[in-house]
């Protein structure tokens, strides 16, 4: 695993700024998030899977995905939690926008959570590649209220989890 760790900022109240440098070439990271095979091996928190990975990555694409706790030692073991994502620009291997939701099993909205659009950067670096995720929320207290449900730890764990699969892919 490399040592290179996630920098997060909040712009404007309304705008969560995440970056991290992975050691592997934009073309070939820009695969790992493009792929469902690839998605369901580093696309979860700690004790959790993707059980479900149904992807259209296109834009006006959708990827409705389930995230199901497997570890017995969580409190949450058993628990699943849906979303679902609608691609809005692909530039590959440059960049990806989508609008974030969090969805039923059907791939019905939940209208009463933060749905952010997500712009993810994908900057050539040679032989790396910087990754910069920009999520704008609708209201400062969108993003405060995804903050206080633990977002900032999970992105961690998935983007380490990224790090770890770039790592064993070298």
């Amino acid at each position: 695993m490399s040592n290179n760790k996630m920098v997060s900022r909040v712009e404007n109240e309304r705008f969560l700024v995440l970056e991290r440098v992975y050691d592997m070439p934009r073309n070939q990271l820009f695969q790992l998030f493009k792929e469902p095979e690839h998605l369901k091996r580093w696309w979860s928190t700690d004790g959790w899977e993707l059980p479900v990975c149904n992807m259209d990555f296109r834009p006006g694409g959708v990827w409705h995905y389930c995230m199901k706790c497997v570890d017995k030692s969580q409190e949450e073991y058993g628990m699943e939690s849906w979303n679902k994502t609608i691609y809005k620009e692909i530039i590959e291997p440059e960049k990806i926008v989508y609008n974030d939701y969090f969805s039923d099993a059907e791939g019905n909205i939940n209208e009463s959570m933060p749905s952010p659009e997500v712009t993810m950067e994908f900057i050539d670096l040679g032989s790396q590649t910087k990754l910069v995720s920009r999520s704008e929320f609708d209201s400062a207290d969108s993003l405060q209220a995804v903050l206080n449900m633990g977002l900032l730890e999970g992105i961690k764990q998935t983007w380490d989890s990224l790090d770890a699969l770039v790592g064993s892919l070298k």
